[in-house]
């Protein structure tokens, strides 16, 4: 038996934090995971209100890291004892996006994941997991692609991070924006991901790097992190005429998911700019823009799922940045708490009160 916290109904405000759920058996082509660490991020929340899509009931999580626990008959590349890395959204290989070198956009899995539950609960009954996962479990079945095996040295807190928060910022500006040395750049939301965002502009050498929150209390961890200079709503439009002339930033990071922060970053964006959108909104939170002004301001617009990120290409290369001590993971993580502490973490999150929260399984 294993604890989990288990999503009954869509709109729910606390889980069942239960301590008799399994696992089903994992198959050939899958590894059993004891999960060490898992985040807390702004998706499994997304998950709780139905922005996000899952079948229920499920177990919530999908940011995670733990020990390989079982493998299949057919499993090869790791084995029980490895650590590892959840990847949520593992590539099948085979479907057109994957042979495209779209890894990212695979959704073999994900579709499995709303019809194959992976969990049981006490009465017998089945229940799933969300994105396939469920990382606020101290179990969890995935298959063998759903793994990336890493360093022993490299603790479980941070390497939950590097399973979606991470990946998801430095990625959108390294495999989607490519963010030049030099250019400046703007970042709408300064959640976990909006910060992985920043540091990615530090990283890849923006000379101006523009957080935009309207919360101020979060300006000082954004600087802390790679920011030059901050904004709330009110004050944007006065930091791009000290920052930019008026012209506006390169590149423009939407990291909250909803259509009026797109329509902030798009205008903060200089003509021929780009606008990166990062966060995951919901179905019916349309936007709009002039076919004139999509023309002739010469933007472009550009969604950035999971980071653009191959997993088993670019953790080593995160792994490496931490090493070289240019990533702070650290500094990305507000608290670490037990299990019987995730109510109050979601609604820690969801009042703005913390960054990333890490349960740490014992």
């Amino acid at each position: 038996m294993a604890r989990a916290a288990v999503l009954h109904a869509v709109g729910d405000k606390e889980l069942d934090l239960r301590d008799d759920v399994t696992t089903v058996d994992p198959g050939p082509d899958q590894v059993k995971v004891k999960i060490k660490a898992t985040g807390v991020c702004h998706s499994d929340l997304s998950t709780m209100t139905g922005v996000l899509p899952s079948a229920l009931p499920t177990v919530i999580g999908h940011e995670g890291a733990g020990v390989v626990a079982e493998v299949g008959d057919r499993v090869t590349g790791v084995r029980p004892g490895d650590h590892v890395v959840v990847n949520w959204t593992p590539d099948c290989g085979e479907c057109a996006e994957c042979l495209r070198g779209e890894p990212y956009l695979c959704m073999t899995y994900l579709a499995q994941s709303f019809t194959e539950p992976g969990f049981k609960l006490g009465d017998g009954s089945p229940a799933f997991g969300m994105a396939g996962t469920g990382t606020w479990s101290e179990e969890i079945v995935l298959p063998r692609r759903g793994v990336v095996k890493i360093a022993e040295d490299i603790p479980f807190e941070y390497a939950a991070l590097l399973g979606c928060g991470i990946p998801t910022g430095l990625g959108a500006v390294m495999n989607t924006a490519k963010v030049t040395p030099g250019s400046k750049v703007a970042v709408v939301g300064t959640g976990g991901i909006g910060l992985s965002v920043i540091q990615g502009a530090r990283i890849a050498g923006a000379s101006t790097i523009l957080a935009i929150d309207p919360n101020e209390a979060k300006h000082p961890i954004a600087k802390q992190l790679g920011a030059t200079h901050t904004a709330t709503l009110d004050s944007l439009d006065e930091a791009k005429g000290l920052l930019t002339g008026g012209a506006g930033f390169d590149y423009v990071f939407e990291a909250v998911g909803k259509s009026a922060a797109i329509t902030t970053a798009w205008n903060a964006t200089r003509r021929g700019g780009d606008v990166i959108v990062v966060g995951a909104g919901a179905a019916d939170d349309s936007w709009s823009q002039t076919a004139f002004a999509l023309l002739f301001d010469g933007k472009s617009l550009k969604a950035s799922l999971y980071g653009g990120c191959d997993l088993k290409r670019d953790i080593p290369l995160f792994v490496g940045l931490w090493r070289a001590g240019k990533l702070d993971i650290d500094g990305l993580i507000t608290r670490r708490i037990g299990f019987e502490d995730l109510n109050d973490a979601v609604r820690a999150l969801n009042d703005g009160e913390v960054i990333r929260q890490v349960v740490l399984f014992e």
